[in-house]
């Protein structure tokens, strides 16, 4: 232990990836978890934007009548980033600061095991939603694409896809009930309680 003090000089210094997750702040987590679910749903409707987008106008190029109807696919995927800004917007508003304490200091017969509790429930939350949402944003790009193609050869498809596509965009209402569900006992203390 006398090596790691040598080498950082402070008694805040981090020694290791323990160190960095045991020793964040739970706002930081929670607010991870806010970036994390926004971020990784906005790449899941990009993601699979692009996979329909591309097919699309490759597709219309054989039969332009597909053009209008298949944009129906570029919304399932936007849907997805949606529902990642659902999210952000519940945990950002669960983020409560301490009315007790000054400064960073919190009082004495602080609840830490909530605190923590809260930030770290927050994180898996928002983590969950935004996975959810990369594989509910890609899933639904293949089958758009799939649609797009699949209509430019034979009007009949379009229809049978279709399903195929709303049941991939429901993996992000899943993603986001369950991340609803996992939020919801997450509750940061704003002050000492009394017993």
């Amino acid at each position: 232990m006398s090596e790691y003090s040598d080498q950082c000089g402070s008694v805040y210094c981090n020694q290791g990836w323990k160190e960095l997750f045991t020793h964040m702040s739970p706002y930081g987590w929670a607010n991870f978890g806010v970036a994390f679910g926004l971020g990784l749903s906005v790449v899941g409707a990009a993601w699979g934007i692009w996979l329909t987008g591309s097919s699309l106008v490759g597709a219309a190029v054989k039969a332009p009548r597909i053009r209008s109807k298949n944009l129906i696919s570029v919304i399932f995927c936007e849907a997805t980033a949606i529902y990642g800004v659902i999210m952000a917007i519940i945990l950002t508003n669960k983020i409560k600061a301490p009315e007790d304490g000054s400064g960073s200091q919190l009082p004495e017969g602080w609840d830490y095991n909530e605190f923590y509790f809260a930030g770290y429930g927050m994180f898996s939350a928002g983590l969950s939603v935004g996975l959810t949402n990369i594989a509910s944003g890609i899933s639904v790009g293949v089958a758009g694409s799939s649609c797009a193609i699949g209509d430019a050869q034979d009007p009949s498809l379009f229809v049978k896809i279709l399903i195929v596509e709303i049941f991939a965009s429901a993996l992000g209402i899943f993603g986001i009930i369950v991340g609803i569900i996992q939020s919801n006992s997450c509750t940061f203390p704003e002050g000492v309680e009394e017993f």
